[in-house]
């Protein structure tokens, strides 16, 4: 809309009425105050302003609009019947004008510069608008990569805080960030983490594959530990982050598995020590009753009594197992309940030392050394026993050829200290540390010698519960002393 500002009426029809036969829309004003009036209010194109008019003059309007922010990019066309004085039209210019026109105008010249400025005019607003078009999506970016730049360090801080190893890589699998976790299997975070050669397949089926992959994946894997230099299976998995249907990146986190797979291992080895142990005497215990059933059938009865002793002998077995096992489930639930009142320690050592002779399930001899217990002691004498049992049990099962098994008994510290001391086979050094570990058997024994690997476990659990100490010294093909402690008090 074009605005024409003019003192007379006159003036003002005869300018309107030319500009709206060629279309043009068409405001007007009489005076100087009512065009900064409507220019506020309105939007204009173009402003064709008449230069001599009482009180605000043409050039104090323009100068008036060249310093307000809305309408500084007005052109104006002045409008004027002086003269073309030279210094009345530089003035012109210097208030804020574009144009200079004399009156009368020539239609022709007038509406040709009309049509040139109101086309730049609309040029001008086209690109303004473009320019905040322009800036508001420079703006919409900027905050839009702020907030991926915040959502990335919040998922970093995230993946750092993670007990796991964790990464991330681009669509080609390419390695983009690695918590600190990382270090402990690798020296850098440009390259992958050294796997194990039988599982190598599973990490390049993943990178072979990985601008084609839809869902996540897992896998376990053996990754090897820079200090130890040993493979420790961990668990991979990797989770694809998606924009619409296509893959912009990937998360992924190694979890440690190794004392998962062992325990596992530990299981499935216990699982079959345990059917294999439990089915021995159950043979044995059949075997002795055919040979029962078949002697009733025969006049020779000398030797039913050793038959029903070797089948009692083998439900002794088979009932240790089962005891065993038993404890076990007790120990795993809080279950494993001591009862603990004043008893004789002595006699409760004697007990032990009297049960395995009278089983005679050796010729060797157990000798008693040290000090007596005179004393009463807070315990439970029937796991104490259980415990001095499975001591000298193992000593004799692991010192075949050998004549005697020590049992020392002392007073340190307030402290009974009773030991097992054998001459037998030894344990090395490796392997030491795990005896009293549950489902444990040394390797090297493990095949001669049967048992389940439980019965010293069960016995640390109630040495723990008497607030007592164990241990064990022992030297390969030397023979081993394995010991606890209680306090008398």
């Amino acid at each position: 809309m074009i605005l024409i500002v003019d003192d007379k009426a006159e003036n003002i029809y005869s300018l309107k009425a030319l500009l709206e036969s060629k279309n043009f829309k068409v405001d007007t004003a009489l005076s100087g105050e009512e065009a900064l009036v409507k220019v506020l209010k309105n939007n204009y194109a173009l402003i064709i302003l008449d230069v001599q008019m009482p009180g605000m003059d043409g050039f104090e309007v323009a100068e008036t609009l060249s310093g307000h922010s809305k309408t500084k990019d007005i052109p104006i066309i002045f409008l004027s019947a002086n003269s073309t004085d030279k210094n009345f039209i530089t003035k012109g210019y210097e208030s804020g004008g574009i144009d200079y026109i004399t009156k009368p105008a020539d239609p022709d010249i007038l509406l040709l510069k009309v049509r040139t400025f109101y086309r730049l005019f609309e040029q001008t607003q086209s690109l303004n608008e473009a320019q905040d078009m322009l800036t508001s999506e420079i703006e919409s970016r900027k905050r839009a990569q702020e907030e991926l730049n915040k959502q990335v360090d919040f998922l970093h801080t995230i993946l750092e805080s993670l007990p796991q190893i964790a990464f991330t890589a681009d669509e080609n699998a390419n390695i983009t960030f690695v918590n600190n976790k990382w270090f402990n299997y690798a020296s850098s975070s440009t390259g992958f983490l050294e796997v194990h050669t039988d599982d190598q397949k599973k990490i390049q089926s993943f990178l072979d594959q990985s601008n084609t992959l839809t869902q996540s994946v897992e896998a376990e894997v053996r990754i090897k530990e820079i200090t130890t230099e040993e493979f420790r299976y961990h668990l991979l998995r990797i989770i694809p982050i998606k924009e619409g249907d296509l893959i912009k990146n990937w998360v992924g986190t190694f979890t440690d598995i190794e004392d998962q797979k062992r325990i596992e291992g530990k299981k499935d080895e216990f699982l079959s020590i345990a059917s294999h142990e439990l089915k021995t005497p159950l043979t044995g215990l059949k075997a002795y009753i055919q040979l029962l059933e078949r002697t009733f059938s025969t006049p020779n009865v000398a030797t039913i009594p050793t038959y029903i002793e070797r089948a009692k002998d083998e439900v002794i077995k088979l009932e240790n197992l089962i005891s065993d096992l038993l404890d076990i489930s007790k120990i795993e639930n809080g279950k494993l309940k001591i009862n603990k009142v004043e008893i004789d320690l002595e006699k409760t050592v004697n007990n032990a030392i009297e049960t395995i002779n009278h089983t005679k399930i050796s010729e060797i001899k157990i000798e008693r050394l040290g000090d007596k217990y005179e004393d009463k002691v807070l315990a439970d004498a029937v796991r104490i026993e259980q415990v001095l049992i499975n001591f000298l049990t193992n000593a004799i099962k692991y010192s075949p050829n050998t004549e005697k098994v020590l049992v020392k008994t002392t007073i340190k510290d307030n402290n009974a200290h009773i030991a097992v001391q054998d001459f037998g086979i030894g344990i090395p050094p490796d392997k030491q540390k795990h005896i009293f570990s549950k489902f444990y058997r040394v390797e090297e024994s493990s095949v001669k010698f049967q048992g389940l690997g439980l019965g010293l476990y069960i016995c640390a659990e109630i040495i723990n519960q008497h607030n007592g100490t164990y241990g064990l010294e022992s030297e390969q093909g030397k023979g081993t002393t394995i010991y606890f402690t209680i306090p008398l008090n």
